[in-house]
């Protein structure tokens, strides 16, 4: 009876999400007037995929000798380090954008040593500042991807190339380059699927006809010119975009062939001589590339902490409703499909994937489409930024979930089931405990990236709606950079608190 039950609500969500991406996208699709694209907006095309280009290139290129170094290097806060490079994807864009414009704008740090060493200065505006704020977030996850590469080659391979008498340059040929030609092309796919699906960094680093994307250009025709035939038209563009990718980055990887080991510890060997410096210097400076940022921001807003006025507090009260309540809605729902997919049931891993092969602001578009005819738009702000973000988190969330629903299945539903164990007994003794670290890990996920979000909220709000994230971003747009840093330290320490709450919350109820 439990199982018929899970089954039946996890065909009524997949429903949900398919319509919640169909309507939108239906909405598009009557106010589309053909792909007649002026220049401007193919402008837009080609910024967007070459930023997007340049910045998975960037990243995983950058990445590759950082997680090799981390691979053959064992020091004091190793495992520190590595969990820290976590956390810029949790991390609010724009606290990171604001971030690096204390360290590379114009009167940032980096500027300033320029200056000492004689040297031009750097703008941080444009192709360049877009670039570098998607590596800064996006060269931590293919560090992360790329390490588990190395960590997945099993020990046996390299103590038979050092009895083979292999140099080091034998080993990177026959042993790290196949994996390393296996893990590459997705980790640069996904990042490409981030960077194109990017707004926030397009909108305070970008914009003008030359560093305009594909979503900077949808928020513009619509907010500012109110054209919703080209809105449309770029939507549907961004769409077959974003799904193309999707598709492709699911479906590439290449096989290494290593076979299985014997599960033991090991690695890659640790070479001494300018192969250390040359690990020692990869790894100082991607840790100086993470913490400068996170360091600017703290140093500048903590001064203006305790004096922020009320409308920060207000725009905080509502961007943490929204955070707990898509939480609420994406865990809910990410829970019962990996449940019904531990049941075999292979439809729901589609249904709760599918929203990444849209943005934000693509439903935002087509929603607004929608609504905008018999609602005013601002007064469904809030619920429609909470209900896309937590259609949006649900692909991470399942992703997290599944694999230990599986496990959950496999191990006691022939139990319970001999039990005699109903639904309300199932969920609270067995799913709720065995579940809880990664529903709290989950939860965590889900509520830090609602917090910081900013990007259906961009259409929707007025004054009186605005979020925390966006409330930011129209303070470094008035140049009220002291009240911005301030408010930005806020969303920071709401949004990792949110995440440790919720993850420390999840272990603690598993350890009981």
């Amino acid at each position: 009876m439990a199982d018929r039950a899970v089954t039946l609500a996890a065909a009524g969500l997949a429903a949900a999400v398919f319509l919640l991406l169909l309507a939108p996208l239906g909405a598009l699709g009557l106010t589309f007037q053909g792909f007649a694209f002026s220049a401007p907006e193919l402008a837009a095309l080609r910024f967007t995929l070459l930023q997007a280009t340049l910045s998975a290139a960037l990243s995983v290129a950058l990445a590759v000798p950082v997680a090799r170094a981390l691979a053959r290097r064992r020091f004091m806060g190793r495992s520190a380090l590595i969990s820290i490079l976590g956390a810029p994807f949790i991390l609010p864009v724009i606290v990171a954008v604001l971030g690096l414009l204390a360290v590379f704008g114009r009167a940032g740090w980096f500027n300033d040593a320029l200056g000492l060493l004689g040297l031009p200065s750097f703008s941080v505006y444009g192709l360049q500042g877009v670039v570098l704020a998607h590596v800064f977030f996006n060269m931590p996850l293919a560090v992360r991807m790329i390490l588990h590469g190395w960590q997945a080659i099993p020990a046996e391979r390299f103590r038979l190339a050092a009895s083979l008498g292999f140099t080091p340059r034998a080993s990177l040929r026959h042993i790290e380059a196949p994996m390393l030609r296996e893990v590459l092309p997705g980790a640069g796919l996904v990042i490409l699927v981030i960077c194109l699906t990017s707004f926030a960094v397009a909108l305070t680093l970008g914009g003008g006809p030359k560093a305009t994307t594909i979503e900077l250009a949808i928020y513009q025709a619509l907010r500012f010119d109110f054209d919703l035939p080209t809105a449309a038209r770029l939507a549907l563009l961004q769409f077959a975009l974003c799904a193309a990718a999707f598709v492709v980055a699911s479906r590439v990887s290449l096989p290494s062939g290593f076979g299985a080991g014997q599960g033991r510890d090991g690695g890659p060997p640790s070479p001494n001589g300018w192969r250390k410096v040359v690990d020692t210097f990869a790894i100082v400076l991607a840790a100086l590339f993470l913490a400068l940022p996170l360091l600017a921001v703290v140093l500048n807003g903590l001064p203006g902490l305790v004096d922020l006025p009320e409308t920060v507090w207000a725009a905080a009260g509502r961007s943490l409703a929204i955070a707990l309540a898509s939480t609420a809605i994406s865990l809910a729902a990410a829970t019962v499909l990996a449940l019904a997919a531990a049941q075999g049931r292979g439809w729901v891993a589609l249904a709760a994937t599918l929203p990444l092969a849209a943005s934000s602001l693509v439903l935002g578009t087509g929603l607004f489409l929608i609504l905008q005819p018999y609602f005013k738009p601002a007064s469904l702000a809030l619920p429609v930024t909470m209900t896309i973000n937590a259609a949006l988190s649900l692909p991470f969330a399942f992703r997290i979930l599944a694999p230990e629903a599986r496990t959950l299945y496999a191990d006691y539903q022939r139990l319970g089931a001999s039990l005699g164990m109903g639904g309300w007994a199932w969920l609270r003794w067995v799913v709720l405990p065995r579940l809880a670290r990664v529903l709290g890990f989950s939860a965590g996920l889900v509520a830090a990236l609602s917090m910081g979000d900013l990007g259906v909220i961009a259409l929707f709000a007025g004054e009186g709606e605005a979020t925390l994230p966006l409330l930011v971003q129209r303070l470094m747009g008035a140049y009220r950079m002291e009240t911005a840093a301030s408010a930005a330290l806020l969303l920071v320490l709401l949004s990792f608190a949110l995440f440790w709450v919720f993850d420390y919350g999840g272990r603690r109820y598993a350890g009981t």
